[in-house]
């Protein structure tokens, strides 16, 4: 596959990870992205990557790789997203769209475990919204009054757009890219939270442990259109 794993190390003892995984079942940590000022050519790249038409299947979705990962997942998520038909359009798009952005699909499933246990209509305290807990105010920064961030599609391309933005802000630190995600920013609990459910819950084949590098993520932008 295409995109490039991350390895950063977690700050805590993995059964504190644990611990702190049943404490977020509810919810309890789920995002609130801080509105930032953006540059006018970084506001434009964002905004052309939540606009951009998706489409209807990848090229790449027919792999026998691709299909054993998606079966494998919509195994893991049958108790999550009970319904087959809807489990297979979520992992598709979740699929793609993770790799547009140049993200692990398995990292992003992770970051949704933490953030909304996999709950469509999920809103935090803080109002973020939808899978991946997106806060209201993007969708002015960067998209359109229209986009509907309960929308399975337009909810997971904001999200990995986002996530995709601080990697890059942060050159590649996954480990503080996740808590700008988050709203906290240097605290080890979040970032762990979702290394510990990526490593436990959804690692297939390569295990997060032995990526190639610690805590890094190739920066770069987003592809477009592909």
């Amino acid at each position: 596959m295409s995109y490039l794993r991350s390895n950063f190390k977690p700050i805590h003892h993995l059964k504190t990870v644990v611990c702190l995984l049943a404490f977020s079942a509810g919810g309890a940590w789920a995002g609130a992205q801080q509105y930032e000022p953006l540059s006018a050519s970084v506001k434009s790249q964002l905004s052309k990557a939540v606009a951009d038409t998706a489409v209807k299947k990848a090229a790449f979705a027919t792999t026998p790789e691709v299909q054993a990962w998606l079966a494998e997942m919509s195994r893991r998520l049958e108790r999550r997203i009970p319904d087959a038909e809807y489990r297979e359009d979520f992992l598709n798009t979740l699929h793609y769209e993770s790799i547009r952005a140049g993200l692990d699909p398995e990292m992003v499933l992770g970051l949704i475990e933490v953030e909304s246990g996999f709950r469509k209509y999920a809103v935090s305290s803080a109002t973020a919204m939808g899978y991946m807990q997106i806060m209201p105010f993007w969708t002015k920064v960067i998209g359109s009054k229209d986009h509907n961030l309960f929308h399975l599609r337009t909810n997971l391309r904001y999200g990995v757009t986002i996530l995709r933005h601080y990697i890059d802000i942060e050159r590649g630190d996954l480990f503080r890219a996740l808590g700008r995600y988050n709203g906290s920013l240097g605290k080890p609990e979040y970032p762990n939270l979702v290394y510990g459910a990526w490593r436990k819950k959804f690692t297939y084949g390569v295990t997060p442990a032995n990526s190639k590098s610690l805590r890094q993520v190739q920066s770069g932008s987003l592809r477009q259109g592909s």
